[in-house]
């Protein structure tokens, strides 16, 4: 997928227990599907209880999965010893997100030695049908554990 290469050799089992830790993840039921060094794919499920007025996945949640899937990604490429936290980023809502799940692909277009810059795509799964529904850009940055 990349031409990245992992700083730290325990990089997927730091990840998925990183992604473990966090409560809100597993309540939600976001899953990492693919998770690569400087890519991350996350899933969701569509969930009534997680919609809006009109029947969409709330924006929040959108957001929330697209800053996981770009956050993991940056994170598989991060040193050992460190932590990952978003700093910042922006999401273009483009579509309305309802369907059977809803797919984030994180990827890495920059890896520094402190800051991260990301690029996610957010899909929504009708059957084999996959629609893009929201595109964010994210800086993480990596902190001392």
């Amino acid at each position: 997928m990349s031409d990245f290469q992992p700083r730290d050799p325990d990089w997927e089992a730091r990840c998925r227990a990183s992604l473990a830790a966090q409560p809100i993840v597993s309540a939600l039921g976001m899953t990492i599907e693919r998770l690569e060094p400087g890519f991350c794919e996350m899933h969701l499920p569509f969930r009534r209880d997680l919609t809006q007025q009109h029947g969409f996945f709330q924006a929040g949640v959108v957001a929330m999965l697209a800053d996981n899937a770009g956050g993991y990604a940056a994170y598989s490429l991060m040193p050992a010893g460190t932590e990952v936290l978003a700093v910042e980023f922006k999401v273009n809502l483009m579509s309305p997100a309802k369907g059977e799940v809803m797919i984030a692909r994180g990827r890495v277009l920059k890896s520094g030695r402190t800051l991260s810059v990301t690029a996610v795509e957010v899909f929504m799964r009708d059957g084999v049908k996959e629609s893009l529904v929201a595109a964010m850009q994210q800086t993480c940055i990596g902190v001392a554990s």
